[in-house]
């Protein structure tokens, strides 16, 4: 398995819509975040009646006998709010959109944690006898960042963070579809309590959601199946695999079939990331292009609404604010992925990616 190269492609599922071009706070696009992947608590989708969801489930296929072994590990985000807050004498400390300290601007923003659980390495023959449950949480976290003015050392304000605690499940059952041929799901349940949850609002439940939630499968003397282009022998088993919210793909070298990346995002077997994008932008809607020009036209005062929104916002800016001529021109006009028209077949040709 290339883990390098199975860590970027789920690194960018992971970030893709964390924040959107204009990349400011108060562009309409980032006022209604986290889209991706959401599985909030199972009492808020109820009182939702099913249209947020609360589980995920990945069914698959592997070639190969009850001796294989199967390592799974789910990747999500854990938010926290970050609450900007001004100092007033007397009154003490009272929530403001943003503030601005020594030149900086704060603002009022929600954040996210990487998480990751990983089960212990599974043998399928044991797995299709004994499914196998793994409960997980993370604990509840505050922090208090004082704002001073620089020169006179007077507090101004602070910032406030705060993430929920939250608690799931990952489910694995196997089961044989034919001889020489497993049938793997894999669920993942967000059981968080959550009370009076008819009466939250979205952006309550999500802090105690998990965030674009994604599972990455490895295979040990096994191969997984491709579900998009399945072999004729397998094609039927292929057909009845159910995916909830999750779209699973091959992932790594072309060609290899020990890996397979299970994300909210559509994608095709062998996703790569352009060797000419020169780093993440989180919207992968756009081409790098388009949006590196687009940053480079903001002006002075929305750069600096992006450079106070986020730290990964920040780098974005920076970087596109450092990048080489070169490296511009890298992103434009690239081909790839041209093959030869093949006999009774339409010729293929990839753009950019």
């Amino acid at each position: 398995m290339n883990l390098a190269l199975v860590e970027k492609i789920a690194g960018a599922v992971l970030y893709e819509g964390y924040i959107l071009y204009p990349y400011r706070p108060s562009a309409v696009k980032n006022q209604q975040r986290w889209n991706f992947g959401a599985l909030c608590p199972q009492s808020y989708s109820e009182a939702q009646r099913g249209t947020e969801s609360w589980t995920m489930q990945t069914e698959c296929l592997v070639e190969g006998s009850g001796d294989a072994t199967l390592d799974v590990k789910v990747r999500f985000l854990h938010l926290a709010s970050r609450e900007v807050q001004a100092f007033v004498p007397g009154s003490g400390f009272r929530p403001v959109p943003q503030l601005e300290v020594n030149g900086r601007l704060h603002q009022t923003w929600q954040e996210a944690a990487e998480r990751e659980v990983s089960l212990p390495s599974l043998n399928l023959g044991e797995t299709i006898s004994e499914p196998q449950r793994l409960t997980f949480s993370f604990p509840a976290g505050r922090e208090i960042e004082l704002l001073c003015d620089e020169a006179s050392g007077q507090t101004l304000g602070r910032i406030h963070r705060a993430q929920q605690s939250i608690e799931g499940a990952v489910e694995v059952t196997a089961g044989e579809a034919r001889e020489g041929l497993l049938k793997i799901s894999v669920r993942i349940l967000n059981l968080t309590a959550l009370e009076a949850a008819g009466r939250k609002s979205r952006d309550e439940a999500l802090m105690r959601s998990f965030v674009s939630t994604h599972t990455i499968l490895g295979a040990r003397g096994g191969e997984f199946v491709s579900l998009l282009d399945p072999p004729e022998a397998a094609r039927e088993a292929a057909a009845l695999c159910q995916n909830v919210g999750t779209y699973p793909v091959l992932v790594g070298e072309e060609g290899a079939r020990d890996c397979l990346l299970s994300s909210p995002i559509i994608l095709y077997d062998y996703p790569q990331i352009a060797p000419e994008s020169a780093g993440d932008l989180f919207d992968g809607t756009e081409i790098d292009e388009i949006l590196t020009l687009r940053i480079m036209t903001l002006t002075d005062e929305e750069k600096r609404e992006m450079r106070g929104a986020d730290e990964r916002a920040r780098r974005i800016l920076e970087r596109t604010e450092t990048l080489p001529a070169e490296q511009l021109m890298k992103m434009h006009g690239a081909m790839r992925s041209l093959r030869p028209k093949e006999k009774g077949k339409g010729q293929t040709a990839g753009g950019n990616e």
